[in-house]
């Protein structure tokens, strides 16, 4: 029987919570490692930098594809002893474009879980992102009619969950936020009031790691490792 009562509002992650999507970046970091075959850096040397890249486009331009593909190609600039030909960036961003063509890859049990827990709670897709990707996403994905509403922001940070709760007219205590991303999903909702479930995902992108936080007294934070295992709390 569910341990929470009917009626509580569900903000849920969208990208490896409901679906995969990290993999999809590895493989196209795998293969730009490869395709730059550095001769000095190894492997992991080359990540570290291009995470270092990563974190300074994103401060610039956001989140999303067209970022990650700059990322890439500053990076191989960085990176390259010889001078980088045009050729060459077009290689490179061939290898974002494929993430792109990916059809969407549910996670295990998402289809009826989601029907499930919209028969007794109010569900809201609370993804970051390009506000076009993430809605082509969400409707490749099949899953849209299961939201009351849809939240597509450039950040998740403490303000902005405050701003969404506002925003949805949620009751005080009964917003959650479940997903895969401590540093996205977990610390900065619990830092807003909201409670939350943190849903492990072994693929969870580097940059989104962080130390889980305790939930502060009076808010709940409860850890599981699969999406179907919702139903069972809510």
């Amino acid at each position: 029987m569910p341990r929470f009562a009917a009626g509580q509002t569900l903000l849920i992650d969208a990208d490896d919570t409901l679906w995969e999507n990290n993999i999809y970046f590895e493989r196209a970091i795998a293969a730009f490692i490869t395709f730059l075959d550095h001769k000095e850096h190894s492997p992991a040397e080359v990540r570290k930098t291009l995470n270092a890249v990563e974190r300074k486009t994103i401060l610039a331009h956001g989140y999303g594809l067209s970022s990650f593909t700059r990322s890439l190609v500053d990076c191989f600039e960085r990176l390259s002893p010889a001078p980088v030909s045009e050729e060459k960036r077009e290689r490179i961003r061939g290898l974002a474009r494929a993430i792109a063509e990916q059809e969407i890859e549910l996670l295990p049990a998402v289809a009826e879980t989601l029907a499930d827990l919209a028969r007794r709670h109010r569900l809201v897709l609370m993804t970051k992102g390009n506000h076009a990707e993430q809605a082509d996403k969400l409707a490749r994905s099949g899953l849209a009619s299961w939201f009351a509403a849809v939240e597509i922001v450039p950040e998740k940070d403490p303000a902005t969950y405050r701003a969404v709760v506002a925003r949805q007219n949620i009751a005080p205590g009964t917003a959650w936020m479940i997903g895969n991303s401590p540093k996205s999903d977990i610390n900065p909702a619990l830092d807003a009031g909201l409670h939350a479930v943190f849903l492990f995902h072994k693929d969870t992108w580097v940059l989104e790691h962080a130390e889980v936080d305790a939930a502060p007294d009076g808010q709940h934070l409860i850890e599981l490792d699969s999406f179907a295992k919702l139903c069972e709390i809510f």
